[in-house]
């Protein structure tokens, strides 16, 4: 393990984490419907999964800047561990609830630590390439992780699904035990000793426009893998077609972000956000109206173009505005606006589905990305006007 370069091992472990939660919550939302779980129930079931990393993302935030990036990173790996195990051993709907709160804390312990380490080993230069390789790295996971669901779903079963992720979290927990990780957060200076509460960095007007598009951004994100089960049921695909649609989405999210280093030389990162929202718009009007497992595909790839653009150029943005010491901080309330729209927005989306149909879903969601788009453009042509002068 020590032969594999430390960034490499941030994003490999990344990635262990994330297959385990992508992978997961594509095999709770098929096995709740196989146990007769309303779209509702279902909604809430997923929303569980950020429900109580709302809470906790805050103060794992602080955590993390007070003790470093490695601890907090192995405690949400064991997390994780433990979440996917309990399902693979027993059956049935109840123990789903412990297991999506686990996973859900674990994943947001492992997501901030290995951002904040991003943040801190990298410099202005390299900091928006560094977080493109990471989101490179999601992009990956987000292929596996529900390709590797239906598959396991459809020639095995659930239970051997949640083993197969159980492995994946232990992997990374490996790669923490053994690995460079823990010697490079030894290593480095001791951190900041900055006073202030999270409201501060919410007061400052560029930091709430950050975190404005990229929850609206992210949530686009999370929907599309909670509502293209609903919808691949509904049309009576099978799990292995479900997950080949959702990986579509995610090597579509790979491959744009292969280029991202290109198309930034030629456009600034709210440009490329006000044209993510606007596309992204466009695929959610056309979704409902795709009925065949290609058409959905197509779509979908386009919207992960969308999105697959956006992470990097958000969390860059983050860290560069971030006061110094608060990094971690500043990514812990970033996880909290975002696991309380995870947490909220399936329940309502899900009570939407039961009373207007896929297509009031899809639309929802369209109009609520649509709403960012005035503040991202507005944004984009004040640099690109102070620019000119």
């Amino acid at each position: 393990m020590r032969q594999i370069p430390p960034f490499l091992q941030l994003v490999l472990v990344a990635i262990a984490a994330h297959i385990a939660l992508a992978g997961a919550r594509v095999t709770t939302t098929l096995y709740a419907l196989s146990l007769q779980a309303s779209s509702l129930s279902v909604g809430i079931l997923i929303g569980m999964i950020a429900f109580f990393p709302m809470l906790l993302a805050v103060p794992l935030g602080k955590f993390t800047d007070r003790v470093g990036y490695a601890r907090p990173m192995a405690v949400g790996c064991v997390l994780a561990l433990i979440g996917c195990l309990l399902p693979a051993a027993i059956p049935g709907m109840i123990v789903l609830y412990p297991s999506v709160i686990l996973i859900g804390i674990g994943f947001t312990a492992v997501h901030i630590g290995v951002q904040h380490a991003v943040g801190v080993l990298s410099n202005a230069e390299n900091r928006a390439a560094n977080f493109s390789w990471l989101s490179a790295g999601f992009s990956t996971s987000s292929f596996v992780g529900p390709v590797l669901a239906g598959l396991l779903i459809d020639f095995s079963n659930y239970r051997m699904a949640y083993a197969v992720f159980a492995l994946s979290c232990a992997s990374g927990l490996l790669l923490i035990a053994f690995g460079q990780i823990r010697q490079l957060d030894q290593g480095r200076a001791g951190p900041l000793r900055v006073k202030g509460s999270a409201i501060d960095l919410l007061r400052d007007p560029e930091m709430r426009r950050i975190y404005f598009i990229g929850i609206l951004l992210a949530a686009a994100w999370d929907l599309f893998t909670f509502v293209i089960p609903l919808h691949g049921s509904r049309l009576g695909f099978s799990a292995s077609t479900i997950g080949l649609i959702l990986g579509t989405f995610a090597a579509a999210t790979f491959t744009i972000r292969l280029g991202m280093p290109l198309i930034a030389r030629h456009y600034s990162e709210w440009q490329m956000l006000t044209g993510a929202l606007a596309l992204a718009v466009v695929c959610y009007l056309l979704l409902p109206f795709m009925h065949q497992p290609f058409a959905i595909m197509t779509v979908s790839a386009a919207l992960g173009v969308a999105l697959g653009t956006t992470q990097p150029m958000v969390l860059a943005l983050l860290h560069h505005t971030a006061p110094p010491g608060r990094g971690g901080e500043a990514i812990g309330i970033r996880a909290t606006i975002g696991n309380a729209s995870q947490a909220i927005l399936p329940v309502a989306f899900g009570a939407a589905g039961a009373a207007l149909g896929i297509v009031g879903v899809f639309w929802g969601i369209a109009v609520m990305l649509g709403a960012g788009i005035p503040v991202a453009w507005k944004k984009a042509n004040r640099l690109r006007g102070s620019k000119n002068d």
